[in-house]
C-alpha cells in the first residue's frame, strides 16, 4: 500500500510523456534520438513510448529510422489562421512564466502547419525567461479550470477596485470564462452562493483561490447563455451589473474610417454628417451604479475625436475627467 502513491505518479508522469510524444509525431517525421532530445529523456525510454503509441516507421535519416502517427488531421488554410491567431492572443494575455500555460501554448502551435509551426514555437520560447507578474495567477489559472470542469465550487478573496479596499469572501460556481476584447485579462463568470446572483471576477485579482465541497456539486442551469450574458458587454461587465443603456457618440471626420471598419459591439451609425463625421448609438452594459463604467476608458482613448452625447452622467464625467487632464498641462 506504501508504494501505491509512488506507482500512481510513475503512471502520471508516463501518460503526460506518451500525451508529449504524440502531440510531437502528429506533426512531423522523429527519429528516437530526436525524440528523447525534445522529451528530456534517454533513447530507450523514447523507443517504448514509440511501441506505446504505435508509431510507424516513415523514413530514413542517415542510419536512424523516423517515426511518424498513422492519423495526422491537417488543419485548413482558414484553421490554421484562426489557430494561429488564438496562439497569438493567448501569448499576449500571459502574465509571465507558467509551465502548464507554456505547455498548452506549444500543443497549439505543433497543430499549425509549417513554416507557421516553426515560427509560432520560437514565438514562445520567451515566455521561459518571464517572471510570473502575479504568483497566484498560475494557481489560481488551474484551480479554476479544474472548478469549472468538475463543476466544483471555489472560494477566494477578491479586492474590488473603489471598494473598502480590504478583499471579500467569494464563493462561487463557475459558469464560464471570458477573454475582455479591451485588456485581454482573462474573466471568471459565475453564480456567488452568498449573494445568489451572476457575477464576474477579474482572475488576476483573486487571491487564495481553491476547490471546496465536492464535484459534481451544481449543475450549470440550461437557461445560462453566455452570448445572452455578455450580449452588453464591452468589456466583460454584460448583465452582471445595472441596467443596459444607450450611449450617443459623435465621432469627427478624422476618426469616421475607423468606426465604418466595424468590430464594435451593439454600435448602430445613427447618422452621417455633412462634414464626413458620424453619430453613433451603442447599448451598453452597466455597473451596479448603473454608469457604463467599461466604455468610459474606450471613449476616452479617442482623445478629441469623439464628444459624448448622452447619457448625461456619462458626458459630465467624461467632461471632469477631460478638464482633470488639461489642467495638469497648465
Amino acid at each position: 500500500m506504501r508504494d501505491e502513491p509512488r506507482r500512481e505518479r510513475a503512471h502520471h508522469k508516463k501518460s503526460l510523456r506518451l500525451m508529449e510524444a504524440r502531440d510531437l509525431l502528429s506533426t512531423r517525421p522523429y527519429t528516437a534520438q530526436e525524440l528523447a532530445k525534445t522529451l528530456g529523456v534517454d533513447k530507450r525510454t523514447a523507443l517504448r513510448l514509440l511501441g506505446d503509441l504505435q508509431a510507424i516507421e516513415v523514413a530514413k535519416k542517415g542510419r536512424s529510422p523516423q517515426y511518424q502517427l498513422l492519423q495526422s488531421q491537417e488543419l485548413s488554410p482558414v484553421e490554421a489562421l484562426v489557430t494561429h491567431s488564438a496562439l497569438r492572443m493567448l501569448y499576449h494575455h500571459t502574465p509571465g512564466y507558467e509551465p502548464t500555460y507554456l505547455s498548452a501554448l506549444k500543443k497549439l502551435a505543433r497543430r499549425l502547419p509549417s513554416p507557421a509551426q516553426e515560427l509560432a514555437l520560437k514565438s514562445t520560447e520567451d515566455l521561459e525567461h518571464r517572471t510570473l507578474q502575479h504568483q497566484d495567477e498560475g494557481l489560481a489559472m488551474a484551480t479554476v479550470a479544474e472548478a469549472w470542469f468538475k463543476r466544483q465550487p471555489i472560494a477566494f478573496d477578491y479586492l474590488k477596485p473603489g471598494g473598502p479596499g480590504r478583499p471579500g469572501q467569494n464563493l462561487l460556481e463557475v459558469y464560464f470564462l471570458e477573454i475582455a476584447r479591451t485588456n485581454l485579462g482573462m474573466y471568471v463568470i459565475g453564480y456567488e452562493r452568498n449573494r445568489r446572483a451572476l457575477r464576474t471576477y477579474k482572475l488576476s485579482r483573486m487571491r487564495r483561490v481553491r476547490l471546496v465541497g465536492e464535484p459534481g456539486a451544481y449543475t450549470i442551469p440550461n437557461d445560462f447563455d453566455p452570448r445572452h450574458y455578455l450580449s452588453n458587454a464591452w468589456g466583460v461587465v454584460g448583465s452582471s451589473g445595472g441596467v443596459p443603456v444607450e450611449v450617443r457618440l459623435r465621432f469627427r471626420p478624422e476618426a469616421a474610417y475607423r468606426i465604418l471598419e466595424g468590430g464594435y459591439p451593439n454600435l448602430h451609425i445613427a447618422s452621417r454628417l455633412p462634414d464626413g463625421g458620424l453619430e453613433v448609438c451603442i447599448t451598453v452594459g452597466t455597473d451596479n451604479h448603473n454608469f457604463p463604467l467599461e466604455l468610459l476608458s474606450w471613449v476616452q482613448s479617442w482623445g478629441a475625436r469623439v464628444e459624448v452625447l448622452g447619457p448625461e452622467g456619462l458626458r459630465r464625467r467624461w467632461l471632469e475627467e477631460a478638464r482633470q487632464v488639461a489642467a495638469l498641462g497648465e
